[in-house]
């Protein structure tokens, strides 16, 4: 291990990443000050960092953008996929500059300011990337003082106590606490969301939140459904409540075995009683940990908007959005689950379908934001199954 001590803070250096093993990445902070621990991991899409940075499956993460101008757009109040970010901050390449866009309503290094999420900018982060696709993603500790005072012994010492995603449930504190009808469909430039598309002759979906994106919910509605959404502890006798005509599993963050210890029997009792099921992200590995498959913890993880996915079906290629640190362990897919779609970067399992229950689900986002549209086909098929 490094010595943390014989560390010197460059000059001009107000933010700094620590590792566990006492090195550390010196640039210059924005946003929040202070600090905060947690996974470094990288992500690759070109646009969407306000996306990016609300989506709930990023909690307990430090991202590492892989594009170079990060903020050049600013913020404003339809990017975003949830109310709060999630992402505990981010490291990106060139310093934040003025807003170049007519969407902006507020620069990102003030919206990351007020959000209470801090930034570091002026960093190789090709090496970093490079460093964690050869290493694994490493717990970390960002921090940011505008007068560049670190206790980099003190740092050290909290990015290596920190226990790591691998057994952590925390979708349990990302998901809605109380259920709710949804009814913003999706956005369009000079309109805004559409609303009033809950219209009661439509199917009736019933989610659940482990964590998910706001443009799930809304894709739902534009496939036709009437979405009602229930947290992540919803009990099968309250899911069953709302009489769906199908069950939606969602994204979300943190470890699948540890969330699937009171989702799992929730979900074997929905496959049970011959409900539709869809299930995307973290929702894609509870089903299958319900159809008796494992779940493994991935060397760097899939995090950008320009994945290649094959569909076993017919080959076809779809480019699709991705965010995710564990995986579905193909070799332990029983016999009534077929895989159906497959990772072309690297083979994971990126979808399956129970072929005893109306049941699928697939690794990746199709819902995008940001990202291709190529998989906005899953949501029609999901909805076609409800009439």
């Amino acid at each position: 291990m490094a010595d943390a001590k014989t560390l010197i803070v460059p000059k001009g250096a107000t933010g700094v990443l620590v590792f566990a093993d006492g090195s550390a990445v010196f640039g210059r902070g924005f946003g929040a000050t202070g600090d905060a621990v947690g996974e470094l991991c990288f992500n690759t899409a070109m646009t969407g960092y306000q996306e990016v940075m609300t989506d709930p499956s990023y909690a307990g993460q430090i991202v590492t953008f892989t594009f170079p101008h990060i903020g050049n757009v600013g913020t404003n109040l339809d990017d975003v996929e949830a109310d709060l970010p999630h992402a505990l901050g981010c490291v990106v390449r060139q310093d934040v500059t003025e807003p170049s866009n007519f969407r902006n309503v507020e620069p990102f290094d003030q919206w990351m300011k007020e959000k209470g999420r801090i930034g570091l900018a002026g960093v190789d982060t090709r090496a970093l990337t490079r460093m964690i696709r050869v290493k694994g993603a490493p717990n970390v500790v960002i921090a940011h003082d505008p007068e560049g005072n670190f206790d980099l012994e003190a740092l050290t010492a909290k990015a290596a106590a920190w226990p790591g995603l691998e057994g952590m449930d925390l979708a349990i504190e990302v998901s809605a606490k109380e259920s709710r009808l949804w009814k913003d469909g999706v956005w369009k430039l000079g309109h805004g969301y559409g609303v009033n598309e809950a219209a009661d002759d439509r199917p009736h979906v019933v989610a659940i939140d482990y964590g998910a994106k706001n443009n799930i919910f809304r894709n739902l509605v534009k496939a036709g459904a009437r979405v009602t959404v229930l947290p992540a502890t919803a009990t099968y006798e309250q899911v069953m409540e709302q009489q769906p005509d199908g069950v939606f599993l969602s994204n979300g963050p943190g470890d699948p075995a540890a969330t699937g210890e009171y989702a799992v029997p929730v979900i074997r009792q929905v496959l049970d009683a011959d409900k539709p099921v869809f299930g995307i992200c973290l929702g894609h590995q509870m089903l299958a940990l319900a159809a008796g498959a494992k779940t493994i913890k991935m060397h760097q993880g899939h995090r950008g908007a320009n994945h290649p996915v094959k569909r076993l079906s017919d080959g076809l290629v779809e480019i699709t959005s991705m965010n995710h640190g564990f995986a579905v362990d193909s070799d332990t897919l029983p016999a009534n689950v077929k895989p159906t779609h497959v990772s072309l970067f690297d083979g994971s399992n990126c979808g399956i379908e129970l072929t005893d229950r109306k049941a699928f689900s697939v690794q990746y986002h199709p819902e995008a934001s940001p990202g291709p549209q190529d998989s906005f086909y899953l949501f029609q098929r999901f909805v076609e199954e409800l009439k």
